[in-house]
């Protein structure tokens, strides 16, 4: 049980990130300009460009506020200069967590990241200090009730998936990063509509956090996610499914 998709879960349940669309389109706005930066305006040969304009567009983002993102990123607009930093850190129960970035205010972001750390029970670390504990990979997470474990392992192996992992009431499917498309697209048509399609930085082994610990991190989770530089945190905690309830409630 990885605590990836019961985090995933309990967000959509409380709907309290996704609900705030202002922040959601900031989001999708900087990582949409920075992919258009650093790979060209053109999401057909920009893989991160063409999953930033996709994950945009299930947001209901306008198409006109797209294109200014991605005209400003290639230069052909003006706009802030958007600056990727990822931070390290520890949470309650010596969780470790990596938060990926964007700002165009350095010392701002750190100071606040920083801040929410010490509130919520947890500490910024050096770089390096955490990132050994992740592995980067594709991360499909879908409901088992869309089809059975040996039907979605031979659907997801044969497009080339490395894993298949049970989480409860979840299927996780891992892959490397450059078949994460591929198995994707092997996923949706047959059927199935993901909870969760990302490519991230995936936990090597989970801490087991209950009680007091376990809600200190949801809040310092919820604190993170919700700044409004902070692009994708990823932590290495398992949190039982009553805990994870206690929480949403």
């Amino acid at each position: 049980m990885s605590g990836h998709s019961k985090w995933h879960s309990i967000k959509h349940k409380k709907g309290a990130l996704d609900a705030k669309r202002g922040k959601l389109f900031t989001k999708f706005i900087k990582e949409i300009t920075v992919a258009a930066r650093s790979g060209g305006g053109d999401p057909e040969g920009n893989a991160r460009l063409r999953k930033a304009v996709l994950d945009a567009k299930a947001g209901n983002m306008p198409n006109e506020t797209i294109e200014r993102a991605i005209r400003r990123g290639t230069g052909e607009e003006e706009g802030v200069n958007y600056e990727e930093i990822t931070y390290e850190g520890y949470g309650p129960g010596g969780v470790a967590l990596l938060i990926e970035s964007m700002t165009d205010n350095r010392n701002r972001t750190v100071a606040e990241i920083r801040h929410a750390f010490s509130k919520n029970g947890g500490n910024l670390a050096a770089a390096g200090a955490v990132a050994w504990m992740f592995e980067k990979k594709g991360y499909i997470v879908v409901p088992k009730s869309s089809k059975s474990e040996e039907e979605l392992f031979e659907i997801a192996t044969d497009a080339g998936a490395e894993d298949l992992r049970d989480d409860e009431d979840n299927f996780e499917i891992i892959t490397a990063p450059a078949d994460f498309d591929v198995v994707l697209d092997a996923v949706k048509k047959a059927g199935v509509e993901p909870q969760v399609a990302e490519v991230e930085m995936v936990p090597k082994e989970y801490k087991k956090l209950e009680g007091a610990e376990a809600k200190q991190m949801l809040k310092l989770m919820e604190a993170l996610e919700d700044h409004d530089d902070v692009q994708k945190v990823s932590a290495n905690f398992d949190i039982s499914e009553a805990d994870m309830a206690a929480a949403g409630n």
